[in-house]
This record gives C-alpha cells, structure tokens and sequence, in this order.
C-alpha cells in the first residue's frame, strides 16, 4: 500500500556509516561511469539517477511514484529554468557571431597593444571572463584559444592559457546561474546569502591567476617583463567581483568586471609600456583580420573574411550586446521592475508529491513548481538577442534559426542537466543526501578545509559548476547544520560558506574537465591532444585548489572570518 506521506529518515540501516555508503552510490556512479569508463555525460547522468531512485525506494523506504514524481520534477526544473539560461546565453553570442561583428571585436583588440602577451591577458582574462558572464558552456575556451592561435601563439600554449583563464569567472558564468543554483540547492531563500562568499574567495584568485598565466606564457621572462599589467588588470577584475557580487546585480558580477579589467588595462597602457619584445602576429588591423581560427566543437565561428576598415562605429556595433545585457539586467533588477517581473511566476502544486515531508516534518518545498518565466534571466536573454539581431538588421527568421540550431545542438547537454537535476532533487528528497551529511559532519570544524574539494570533483565530473552546486549544495548546507553550532561562525554562516566554498572550488575544476579539454584541443586545430593537455594544465588546477581550501579553512576561524558578509 501506497504511503500517504513521507518524511525522509537520515539513518535507515541503523548504521550512519553504512547508510552514507548506500548514499554515495549515485555519487559513485558517476565518478566510475563518466571519469573511468568515460561514458557519454548524458548516459552517465541518466545512470546514476537509476542507481539513486532505487537506494531511494530500497533502502530509504520512498514510495516509487513519490521517487518518480520528484525526478519528473527536477528534470523540468533543469530544463527550465536552467537549459533555457544557456540556451539563451548562447543564443545571444551565435546572433553576434552571424551577424559578422564578432569578427570586429576581436580586430579591436590588436588596437590595444602590439605585445601578445598583453592581449592573451585582456582576450583571455577579461574578454573571456566576459564571455562566460554570458554564454559559458565552453564557448569562452574555443574562442579565446583561437583567438590566441590568431595572434601568435602556438596550438598547446594557446589551449593551456585559455582554460587557466577560464577559472575566476566560472562561478557567475551564464549570468550567475552556478551560484543561483548553488544557493536554491543549498536551501537559501536569498541568492546574496551565498554569493558574496562564493565572490570574495574567487576576487582572491584574480590576485593570482593573471601570473599564472604569464608564467604559461613566457615563463620567468613574461612574469618579469609584464607583472605591472597583470597585477593591475588581476586587482581592477577582483575589487569589482568582490563589490558586485554583494549586490542585486550579483548575476552580472562577470560583465562588470570584465568590463572595468578591460577599461583599466587600456588605460593603465597610455602610461607603462611592457619590457622585452612579444609583437603579436596578427595581420593589419585595418583593412584586414586575424588568420582565420580552428573551428571549435560547440560554436560556429563566422567565416566571412572582413574587409571593411575597423572605424570607431563598427567598434561600438561590435559592443552592441554587451551594453544591452548591462542595460536590459540593470533595469530588471529595479526593485518595482523586478516585483512585477516575479508577479508573473506561476505556482501549481506537483502531481505526486502532495505527501512528501522535509527531514523536520515540514511540507517540501518540492511539493510546489514555480513556473517563472518572466523573471529568470533566460527571458532577458532572449530579449538581448532578438534586440541585438534587429539592430544588426538581421531578419527575424534568421535570428530565430539561428535558436533553433543550437537547441539541437545542445540535445545531449539538455539530457544531461536534467538527469543531473533529478538526482540531485531524489537524493535531497530521499534523504540520501543528508545521510552523507551526517556522516561527514564527522570531520568537525575541520571539514571547511576540505569543502572545495567536492565543487571541484564535481565540476571536473560534470563540465559544469551548476551541475556540481546542484549535486552537492545540499550536501555542503546538511554538513554546515551539523557542524555549525559546535564552530566559531554558528549554524546559518557555516552553512553559507560551506555551499559558497563549494561553488568556489568547482572553477578550477572546470580547466580539467574532459569537455574543456576537449573543446580547448578542437579550437586549436589538435583532437586527440586531451592527455597532454591535461598533464600540463592538472597541476595549476591542484595550486588553486589548495589555496582555495586554506582560504576556505581560514574564513571559518577569527582569522578570515570577517571576510564573511
């Protein structure tokens, strides 16, 4: 007989150690299917929801509707509103891309400066960051290690300094959908509980990073010859992340940091120049383009060859998308805008769940679907790409295709994040979740040490920080409950910085990502180059990884702990 109700039980075998065993089997799952048996994401995703619907049903008593109502649920909620983020972030680039005035941007940048090793920090540092903000989902790597193809760089170089760029701006990408995630999943009912930590310790990195790559780059030579520049580009993106990821426009910390790196960096060059001699490769920047990059494997470079001298108007054309999503979000986020924008989200109650019960015996929040389609960033999105297509005098019909192109192209990832999104949402709601948490709270005070460590598995597992704030949010907030009252920070911090730390630790896990891999080695023209890749670029990942962990360690004692908003 079917149970009226259901409140997850934390401890069913009576055995904490034993029941987080059974626990992290869909955990499990997925580490052995996507990094050892290097399954296809979607399969894998789709797997380890089996193996967790069944620990589900067997051994933390959930009925077998309840388990499959809500997966049915989180399925829907990755696709929408998450996919339909990225579909839109995407959607918005691939109209500029079409439009042929991508190609002027990227001219733009050989006006900046002659020395590649300036240009490889503004293309992949800050413009990447930007196309992060925006787009995500791989593109910044495959344009920026083209870019970097284009004015000099060889193939490997060119893809190690893209994915070591691709770590600060990764927790904000697809206008702050990682960190949104990871606070939803977490169990905060405000976004700025999380983001500002997740900011701050991200800020920290953007004071090392920039070196990094120097070093990448030109070895002692590089960092000696252009430190200046790095530093100040590293410290103007930082003090940005650290200011707007504490405020309502938290999803746009990307873009505005991108955009003052960009404006200091240029002008900080009409009063220093770099030592040494790095002149950049590209062909004249009137009159003629960059050579024409590798092809990437999820985007469509143009391959229309400009000829049109690059004036001050094209260069304003070209930046046309990026002032719209700085204007459309910053209007959306005026607080009787934003009112209006969320009267229009739409609540049912979820077939199937009207009996499930959260660990305190409450109804869970689970029992209801918000259908928000006016108030997510998706919609905004989808508003700055149609605007940015009419001003660039493309035909609706092109513009829309153009949407309908990358929805077949994201298929597989569709699958993916929805799979991902049902685990996360039957193991939260099973229990599971919470069985790992207690048994890790084990660890005691010590465990913020080692919270990043699950962000970067997950991201490294997944390709993607919102995937793994989506896995393991919950887990981190059910090991700050525990651990919290017996700390120096108490119950709601711990729980902040533990799920903050979290989404932290998972940017530089992006860079060994088997998707980032294997983008970055299509852009530069060289698949089947993962391995080595991955041997050159893993040991940065581990450097940042540990330093994020002390950072980590260090906000939950007197020591850091003012860092805590």
């Amino acid at each position: 007989m079917l149970l009226d109700t259901f409140q997850p039980a934390t401890n069913p075998l009576g055995q904490q150690w034993l029941s987080a065993l059974l626990a992290a089997l869909p955990i499990f799952s997925m580490l052995i299917t996507l990094g050892a048996l290097r399954w296809k994401a979607y399969m894998a995703g789709a797997f380890s929801w089996a193996v967790a619907a069944v620990v589900a049903i067997t051994a933390f008593g959930m009925p077998v509707t309840m388990a499959l109502a809500t997966s049915t649920h989180g399925f829907l909620y990755g696709i929408f509103p998450i996919v339909w983020i990225l579909v839109t972030a995407i959607w918005m680039y691939e109209v500029t891309v079409h439009s042929g005035r991508f190609d002027d941007l990227r001219r733009t940048f050989f006006l900046i400066s002659d020395d590649k090793r300036v240009l490889a920090l503004l293309i992949t540092f800050c413009f990447g960051g930007l196309l992060e903000a925006l787009a995500g989902f791989g593109a910044p790597v495959a344009i920026t290690a083209a870019m970097l193809l284009a004015i000099g760089f060889e193939p490997i170089k060119s893809a190690l300094v893209a994915l070591l760029a691709n770590t600060v701006p990764v927790a904000f990408g697809a206008v702050g959908l990682p960190v949104l995630m990871a606070a939803k999943t977490g169990g905060f009912e405000d976004v700025l509980d999380i983001s500002p930590i997740t900011g701050r310790m991200t800020a920290m990195l953007c004071l090392v990073v920039p070196f990094l790559l120097l070093l990448v780059m030109d070895g002692k030579k590089g960092l000696k010859e252009v430190w200046p520049f790095g530093l100040v580009v590293g410290i103007s993106f930082g003090i940005t992340k650290w200011i707007v990821s504490a405020t309502p426009l938290y999803n746009l910390t990307e873009v505005f940091a991108a955009v003052v790196s960009v404006g200091v960096g240029i002008a900080f060059l009409k009063v220093w120049k770099p030592g040494g001699s790095t002149t950049a490769t590209a062909p004249e920047t009137s009159g003629g383009t960059p050579s024409k990059p590798a092809p990437d494997a999820g985007t469509t470079l143009t391959e229309a060859v400009t000829e049109t001298p690059l004036t001050s108007r094209r260069i304003v054309m070209a930046l046309v998308p990026y002032l719209l999503v700085i204007i459309v979000f910053g209007i959306a986020a005026i607080p009787p805008i934003k009112a209006v924008l969320a009267s229009t989200d739409l609540q049912f109650a979820w077939p199937g769940l009207s009996g499930l019960l959260n660990s305190a015996g409450e109804a869970a929040a689970h029992q209801t679907y918000t259908f928000a389609w006016a108030s997510t960033p998706g919609i905004l999105l989808a508003l700055v790409a149609i605007l940015t297509g009419l001003i660039y005098r493309m035909p609706l019909t092109q513009i829309f295709k153009i949407l309908w192109i990358n929805v077949k192209k994201m298929r597989f990832a569709m699958l993916t994040i929805g799979s991902v999104v049902a685990l996360a949402y039957v193991m939260g709601d099973s229990g599971q979740t919470l069985a790992l948490g207690l048994f890790l709270a084990g660890v005691g005070v010590a465990y913020p040490f080692f919270a990043p460590v699950l962000g970067w598995l997950g991201t490294y597992l997944t390709g993607s920080d919102t995937s793994a704030n989506i896995l393991f949010s919950g887990l981190q907030s059910g090991v700050g409950a525990e651990i919290g009252p017996g700390s120096h920070l108490g119950t709601d911090s711990m729980r902040a910085l533990l799920v903050g730390s979290s989404a932290a630790g998972g940017v530089v896990g992006k860079m060994i990502s088997p998707q980032s891999l294997t983008i970055a080695a299509t852009a530069i023209g060289q698949p089947g180059s993962e391995s080595l890749i991955l041997r050159r670029i893993i040991g940065w990942s581990l450097v940042l990884l540990v330093l994020l962990c002390l950072i980590s360690g260090l906000m939950s004692t007197p020591v850091l702990s003012w860092l805590l908003p």
